[in-house]
């Protein structure tokens, strides 16, 4: 279940991904299969072998890419999720949803 997000930012979002370019979403999410986590960052892009660029480029592995539907996209949870936000200067996605003080 995702909250936290407004209408606009998940359009903005799909219209990043839809033009081909690497994405970022993150919002609150809660799912029984990872306890202790409450967010999830969303790399999406169109330009499936761009996202596998990307996932690689950070030692991710490109087989966990969600391609079920128009919006292919990378989950990214926990420290991972903190660190790569780091990196990609989305300082503005930790200070909003708390993430530096949610990883011990």
């Amino acid at each position: 279940m995702a909250f936290g997000i407004k209408r606009a930012e998940l359009q903005q979002w799909k219209r990043q991904v839809e033009a081909g370019e690497i994405a970022f979403l993150t919002h609150y999410w809660l799912d029984d299969r990872f306890p202790g986590i409450r967010t999830v960052t969303k790399v999406g892009c169109a330009d499936i072998d761009k996202l596998r660029r990307w996932c690689k480029s950070y030692g991710l592995n490109p087989r966990y890419l969600h391609l079920r539907d128009q919006y292919p996209h990378f989950d990214l949870l926990g420290t991972e999720q903190v660190s790569i936000l780091k990196v990609e200067g989305l300082q503005d996605h930790i200070d909003r949803f708390h993430l530096d003080s949610s990883i011990s």
